[in-house]
């Protein structure tokens, strides 16, 4: 038995990086442009994606006065923009990710957003921090579906049973545990019940290679 996760996937926006109030920003924007005001309440609607869902609850709340599919273009191209000019990190995310590659861990991004996202996001992060990433380009079913994390296992050749996934919204969480893997969210405004194979944290920075280690021996052990 290793005493290691196979490998360890983080997902993106709101995990990685502290893109849901430039989410909101860009959500906001669009939708005023045809007379409604997007709330807090709708942002925790659309949360976590897909995209085209993102579209078609936009389309509703604007009268249909545009198609599902221009809304969900229109606010991938404001959030490509937005992203390319201010990618600001969650705490201890980049940190842990360095880490854990020193400690030989296979890691990915796993994102629901599309591959222009992604990159405009890499761009500043930089391009190296991941060996690869998956993108809702790369996948028939993005989030809730597993489809990515299981691309994921399959192309750092590890037993998805045995991997680790980061996320922090219900749509990723669903796609981490019917992928079969093991899960540590750290949730953003949503609320989430720990498991045999689900913790719940309140930041990465609470995280160490030595501590997910332990977690590995005993997935009960306190964080």
């Amino acid at each position: 038995m290793s005493n290691f996760f196979e490998a360890v996937f983080f997902d993106m926006d709101g995990l990685m990086v502290d893109s849901e109030p430039e989410w909101l920003q860009s959500e906001i924007e669009v939708t005023a442009a045809f007379g409604y005001s997007w709330s807090e309440e709708d942002q925790v609607a659309c949360l976590g994606g897909p995209l085209n869902k993102v579209g078609q609850y936009m389309f509703d709340k604007c009268k249909q006065q545009q198609s599902p599919q221009y809304f969900t273009q229109t606010l991938i191209d404001t959030q490509v923009a937005r992203m390319r000019g201010n990618t600001p990190t969650m705490p201890g995310a980049i940190e842990l990710v360095r880490e854990l590659q020193l400690h030989g861990v296979k890691t990915a991004l796993v994102s629901a957003s599309p591959r222009n996202i992604v990159d405009a996001v890499l761009d500043n992060l930089a391009h190296d921090l991941f060996p690869f990433s998956i993108s809702s380009d790369d996948v028939v079913n993005t989030k809730p579906h597993p489809d990515a994390y299981l691309k994921a296992a399959n192309i750092s050749q590890s037993d998805i049973a045995n991997c680790l996934v980061f996320e922090d919204s219900l749509t990723g969480m669903k796609a981490a545990t019917s992928s079969g893997a093991y899960l540590i969210a750290v949730p953003h405004l949503v609320t989430i019940d720990e498991s045999a194979r689900v913790r719940v944290i309140k930041s990465l920075a609470q995280l160490s290679h030595t501590k997910l280690q332990q977690l590995h021996q005993d997935f009960s052990v306190k964080i």
